[in-house]
């Protein structure tokens, strides 16, 4: 087979049924049956604060109190449950609905490179540990050390089980499924580059950190969004950009967190300053994750940036004969 054949994310997926309506069919299912995951939550977080005050049950509450009637812990499991439920649904669309292969919505590669996603994972644990150490010498007062080991012991147990689970969907649903299904629609990159992105930063318009910093930190939502797009663009394939998060929401969960964030757990430091909004909203997207860029282009030697982010995807009768066949 021709290597740029073999290595081109798009074109190496396009086995199995393509039409539009399966897309938005399965899109609007997955959907769905991930939000069904978050019921559990949602009861248990309103039975606690019906019994806790029923006189005033009707009250409005904002969402990071509401995040903190249960239990922490068990208010992260069921958090993650939910993206249990998306990443079956996932599952069975591609495999189901489309009768596709599930390594071909993955990666361009023969298998998924577990040393991409591992290379991508330490690099992003590291940075995260090594900063937040250095911000914890220099602003001592903006910390408390929560550690608690009986409660940090089931932490780490539900974030290494459940957090690759929910970072696995989001990479896979975003970056696999619509970045595959917008691509073979529109027969171009740049519009599942940009929608995708866009997509990903706006579904976290909802987090506590929006509604207690306001809209703009999600400058740096749909900052992730691109730089994960780019990732699986330049590399045909979701390993970097899983490794990336998966590292990411562990080492947040596990290391630091707040009150007012979406993962409230009982982590070794707990950040007790006044969120403000200033710079820092913007260091990850302006120098951050550029940087992380150039150092993997650099590993993986990648080339032809135009094409690869903007450029058109041909699909020939031939090849998709071959697909068919195959």
């Amino acid at each position: 087979m021709n290597m740029n054949r073999t290595l081109d994310f798009f074109r190496n997926g396009f086995n199995g049924y393509h039409e539009w309506w399966r897309y938005l069919a399965g899109a609007l299912i997955i959907f769905i049956i991930w939000q069904i995951g978050s019921i559990p939550l949602a009861v248990a977080v309103f039975y606690k604060k019906f019994q806790d005050n029923k006189s005033d049950f009707f009250h409005t509450t904002e969402t990071s109190d509401l995040m903190n009637i249960l239990p922490p812990n068990l208010t992260f499991f069921l958090l993650l449950l939910s993206f249990v439920f998306g990443l079956a649904a996932v599952y069975f669309m591609i495999r189901v609905l489309h009768q596709q292969n599930i390594l071909s919505s993955l990666t361009a590669r023969s298998k998924f490179d577990r040393g991409r996603f591992l290379f991508t994972f330490t690099l992003i644990a590291v940075l995260a540990i090594i900063a937040t150490l250095v911000d914890y010498q220099l602003n001592p007062s903006h910390y408390e050390v929560s550690f608690e080991w009986q409660s940090f012991l089931i932490l780490a147990f539900i974030a290494i089980a459940m957090v690759p689970l929910q970072t696995t969907f989001e990479e896979w649903f975003f970056r696999g499924y619509l970045m595959q299904g917008f691509g073979y629609i529109f027969k171009n990159r740049a519009v599942p580059f940009i929608v995708t992105s866009l997509f990903f930063g706006l579904l976290h318009i909802g987090n506590p950190e929006v509604e207690k910093l306001g809209y703009i930190v999600m400058v740096n939502y749909v900052g992730v969004g691109f730089f994960l797009g780019i990732l699986t663009l330049m590399d045909e394939g979701l390993e970097l950009a899983a490794g990336f998060h998966a590292a990411n929401n562990l080492i947040t969960a596990l290391l630091v967190t707040a009150e007012w964030t979406a993962f409230s757990t009982p982590s070794i430091l707990k950040d007790v300053s006044e969120p403000e909004v200033g710079f820092d909203v913007l260091i990850p997207v302006l120098v951050v994750y550029p940087i992380i860029v150039i150092v993997l282009a650099k590993r993986y030697k990648w080339t032809n940036w135009r094409q690869k982010l903007f450029g058109k995807i041909k699909l020939n009768d031939d090849f998709t004969n071959n697909l068919q066949e195959n």
